[in-house]
């Protein structure tokens, strides 16, 4: 990768990302016992490096995200009650927490379960039934020595309540026990651990936990609490909402469609970052009718075992050309969503975005444009836009999504994290992309350590596209430059009726969601907090004024830097579009993710699995 498009790799500045984070809130728990009183091994004790860790770590907070600081074993030299906040969780105050951490000396014992009880009363709940990212992020330099409670059991009972709570823990040159310890508290409360075998790593693994905590994805949708059979399941009508769910759980909602118009329908679970996953974990989506009719199914993986990251199921009921099948009858539908999990993946329940939208047909007369079932000039060979990239600041989800057009783009990424952007595409329109990690420096380490970069296409409607043959979309990360190639196919009205899962959903014209991954293995690999990562956009084809057969090229409209701007507009003539759900969406917008990354640990995979039905 060129010079010019590695982004810097220090700690973000506060200001990247105003606004991000409702609900969301961090409480440091930092071991003060007297082993913090050891040299580091670079002339400095564990204690102060720890300080110079905190100080960096809350540097590098967004203004405002509220954050506290608790410590253990720093009162009195021996007792298992040696815990205490010494700074509230509150509107960040980064002279407060420094001023704290400075008057913490190593003097006890290591009371880690009740530390950790402790803090997650800490933590403020989110107001308005908001749903946020409510952290601990524990640093320790061993095992706990007071034996109850015992802090795995502590972790798992924390982990189960509630939604939004994770436990990321940091071990400050740890072996043996006191590091399995670590990784159990942090895999039973949701969360990652990190290893910190010198002071910059300590400063390096603490930039990373906190900010992936305050860049948590941003919910949005009106709250609604599906029920657990179909009898009794709420009405929707077309909008966005929030629900949870839990392992091997059911979700049913009930929903009023007429004989002809398209309907969209996802899900988007969205697990804490990191927590543990099985390859096969799964969230299915179906549509039914009538006694339990299939109208169609989709199942989205995870297909890597690194950690969670935000999952996405969806499907669409789609009248046939001649009305005939039993699924395109006026009445009463279910929309069901299943949540599958293996044996030791994350317990916890997972917020649930859902997104219902419907489509009316188009007007009377109008004859659509024929379908566009091939990628053509937006194949894989495709050559991607060059030049200087210009900076961008991913969102957290569809919600925030940055908008970006043609050109080249820069951002950082940070191990475990989503980025998201948004990409408008009119009618007769492809989205293409190139995603490129960047060459990092990497830390010293036994043996070979591979993670996953991954990236995901969806449609204006959230649904997640395939590549078709075409593109595989992940790769392996190991620090040296790596790089996807991905896209759609180009927008056509009648792509509803192919039978093709890369072709049938791209049948809207509006704005395309882009998400890029770093899997959370990158944690072990890179020395910079975060990853350099470049995107390479084109959006192929003139854009028509509408899906009906031989219509015009749109008239441009251009911004003030002259850009192309036209195909933000996801209306189009002859009454087809998106906008019954952007319509639907502005009262509280929803909805996410990935579905499905392809990535063994330490292997290629192929890529992501779905299995649709006929809808």
């Amino acid at each position: 990768m060129p010079a010019a498009a590695v982004a810097p790799g220090g700690a973000p500045a506060a200001s990247e990302a105003p606004g991000r984070t409702p609900g969301g809130s961090l409480v440091m728990v930092l071991d003060s016992s007297g082993s913090m009183a050891d040299d580091d091994g670079t002339g400095r004790t564990r204690m102060e490096s720890a300080r110079t860790a905190v100080g960096t770590v809350v540097d590098g907070l967004p203004d405002g995200y509220p954050t506290g600081l608790r410590v253990y074993g720093a009162d009195r030299p021996r007792g298992c009650a040696d815990t205490r906040l010494v700074q509230p969780v509150h509107r960040l105050d980064r002279a407060a927490v420094k001023r704290a951490v400075a008057a913490a000396e190593p003097r006890g014992d290591t009371p880690i379960g009740l530390s950790l009880r402790k803090a997650a009363e800490d933590l403020p709940r989110p107001a308005g039934g908001a749903i946020g990212t409510r952290t601990i992020l524990l640093i320790s330099d061993g095992e706990d020595n007071c034996g109850t409670p015992r802090p795995c059991e502590v972790a798992a009972e924390l982990g189960r309540k509630g939604v939004g709570l994770r436990i990321d823990t940091v071990g400050f040159q740890v072996r043996g026990e006191a590091r399995r310890q670590l990784e159990c508290v942090a895999a039973a409360g949701n969360g990652r651990y990190y290893d910190a075998p010198d002071a910059r790593s300590l400063v390096r693994q603490l930039q990373r936990a906190s900010r992936l905590s305050a860049d948590g994805y941003r919910f949005r949708g009106e709250p609604v609490e599906g029920a657990a059979t179909d009898a009794g399941a709420p009405v929707l009508a077309p909008g966005q909402y929030l629900d949870t769910i839990g392992p091997g759980e059911k979700r049913y909602y009930a929903v009023d469609l007429d004989a002809v118009s398209t309907v969209d329908f996802s899900a988007t679970a969205v697990p804490q970052p990191g927590a543990a996953v099985d390859t096969f974990d799964a969230l299915r989506t179906s549509i039914t009718y009538g006694s339990g009719s299939s109208c169609g199914t989709d199942t989205a993986h995870f297909l890597q075992r690194e950690g969670a990251t935000p999952l996405t199921s969806a499907l669409a009921r789609i009248p046939s050309e001649r009305g005939t099948r039993l699924c395109d009858r006026a009445g009463r539908y279910l929309l069901v969503v299943e949540r599958e999990s293996k044996k030791g993946s994350d317990a916890a329940r997972w917020p649930l975005e859902l997104l219902y939208g419907v489509e009316a047909p188009l007007d009377g007369g109008v004859t659509p444009a024929g379908s566009r079932p091939r990628y053509g000039d937006g194949g894989k060979d495709a050559v991607p836009p060059a030049g200087d990239p210009r900076d961008v600041r991913g969102g957290t989800g569809f919600n925030d999504a940055e908008g970006i057009g043609p050109g080249v783009w820069r951002d950082r990424i940070l191990p475990g994290q989503t980025l998201w952007y948004k990409v408008p595409a009119g009618w007769g329109q492809q989205v293409r992309y190139d995603v490129e990690f960047a060459n990092e420096p990497t830390v010293e380490r036994v043996g070979s350590t591979y993670s996953y970069g991954a990236t995901q296409l969806f449609t204006p409607a959230r649904s997640p596209l395939t590549g078709g043959g075409e593109f595989t979309p992940t790769t392996v990360y190991s620090g040296r430059p790596s790089a996807i190639r991905m896209g759609g196919v180009p927008v056509a009205w009648t792509n509803r009726y192919e039978y093709r899962s890369h072709v049938r959903p791209v049948h809207s014209a509006g704005d395309f969601y882009v998400s890029v991954t770093l899997g959370a293995g990158a944690a072990d690999i890179a020395e910079n907090p975060q990853i350099g990562v470049v995107l390479r956009v084109s959006v192929l084809g003139d854009e028509l004024a509408g899906p009906e057969h031989n219509a015009p090229v749109a008239a441009k409209k251009v911004d003030k830097e002259g850009n192309s701007t036209s195909s933000a507009d996801s209306g189009g003539t002859g009454g087809a579009g998106w906008t019954g759900i952007a319509a639907a969406a502005g009262a509280g917008a929803v909805v996410v993710v990935i579905a499905g990354l392809v990535f063994l640990r330490g292997r290629r995979g192929r890529a992501a699995q779905t299995t649709r039905g006929s809808a």
